[in-house]
C-alpha cells in the first residue's frame, strides 16, 4: 500500500509540474506580452453561395433579375487590414501604406479557390474581429507616387489601375452575360477618380469589419489563418439587385451603378473559420 502511495504521489508531482510548465510558458495569455510578436493568414475564397468556388469562364450564376453571368476576371484589392482584440484595441497592419499594406485578390491565382494572404509581426494578442478597406483609401493615394511606387507598379502589371490622375481600380469584374445564355461582354470596374475632393466625385473606398467565430490567438508558436468567403451573389443580387444592359455593361469609376455595386460588395464578405494552427 506504501508502494501504491508512492506511485499516486510520484505521478501527481509529475502532473502538477507539467501543468505549472504549461501556465508559465512564454505564451500564456494570462498576461499578454505585447512587445513580442506572430504571424497571421487570412485566406479569401470567392464563390457563389449556393454553388461554390467559383471557376472563371465556367461558373454561370442567376441573378435575382433573372440575368445569367460568369466572370472571366475577378480581382479586388484590399488594404488597412486591421485586427481588434477582445478589448477593442486595433492594430493597423501598415496603415495606409500601399506598398507593405495593400493586396491584390487575383481569382486566377487562386489555389483550390484559396488566395493566401499572409502578414508578418503581427503583436501577440487575442483578436475577435477583423477589418479591412476594399480599395485604397485616399490618404494613401494622395502619399503621390513616391509614397506607393511598388505597389502601385505592381497593381498596374495586374491591370489594376488607369492613369495616376485617376488611380487604382478597387474592383475589376468582368465576364459576359444574358437572358437565356451568358453571351455579351461586360466590365465593370470600380475606383476613386484621383483626388475625390478636387474632382468632386463619390468615394469607393469601403471598410469591411467582420466577428470572427473563434479567438485569433497570434503567439510565437500559433500562426491563426483566418478563412474569408467572399459571395459574388452580391454583384447582382444584394443590397440592391442591379441589372447589366448597355448602359452599365461597359461601366468604369464611380457613376451611381458602381456606388451601388460597390455597396453590394460590403456584404459579401464573412468569416467561416479560424484555425490557430502551430507556426512553422
Amino acid at each position: 500500500m506504501k508502494n501504491l502511495n508512492k506511485i499516486y504521489t510520484s505521478t501527481l508531482l509529475i502532473i502538477l509540474t507539467i501543468f505549472m510548465s504549461c501556465s508559465t510558458n512564454d505564451d500564456d495569455f494570462s498576461t499578454i506580452d505585447a512587445d513580442k510578436t506572430g504571424n497571421i493568414q487570412l485566406k479569401f475564397e470567392n464563390g457563389f453561395e449556393n454553388l461554390g468556388g467559383i471557376v472563371l469562364n465556367k461558373t454561370t450564376q442567376t441573378s435575382a433579375n433573372g440575368q445569367k453571368y460568369n466572370f472571366t476576371t475577378l480581382k479586388y484589392i484590399i488594404s488597412n487590414i486591421t485586427l481588434i482584440d477582445e478589448t477593442g484595441n486595433e492594430y493597423v497592419y501598415h496603415k495606409n501604406d500601399a506598398d507593405k499594406g495593400a493586396f491584390i485578390i487575383d481569382q486566377e491565382k487562386a489555389v483550390a479557390n484559396i488566395i493566401y494572404v499572409d502578414l508578418k509581426d503581427i503583436p501577440q494578442n487575442k483578436y475577435t474581429k477583423v477589418k479591412f478597406g476594399l480599395g485604397i483609401h485616399q490618404n494613401a493615394y494622395l502619399l503621390g507616387y513616391d509614397g506607393q511606387a511598388q505597389f502601385w507598379d505592381k497593381a498596374k502589371e495586374n491591370g489594376m489601375t488607369w492613369s495616376w490622375a485617376a488611380g487604382y481600380v478597387f474592383v475589376k469584374l468582368e465576364g459576359l452575360y444574358g437572358t437565356t445564355e451568358a453571351t455579351k461582354p461586360y466590365k465593370n470596374h470600380t475606383g476613386n477618380m484621383g483626388n475625390v475632393v478636387a474632382n468632386n466625385t463619390a468615394d469607393l473606398y469601403r471598410e469591411i469589419t467582420l466577428n470572427l467565430p473563434t479567438t485569433a490567438r497570434v503567439t510565437s508558436k500559433i500562426k491563426p489563418a483566418i478563412h474569408i468567403m467572399a459571395d459574388l451573389n452580391q454583384f447582382l443580387s444584394g443590397e440592391k439587385n442591379l441589372t447589366l444592359n448597355t448602359s452599365t455593361e461597359n461601366a468604369m469609376g464611380s457613376s451611381q451603378h458602381l456606388i451601388n455595386l460597390t455597396d453590394n460588395l460590403t456584404k459579401m464578405f464573412r468569416v467561416d473559420h479560424v484555425h490557430n494552427n502551430e507556426s512553422n
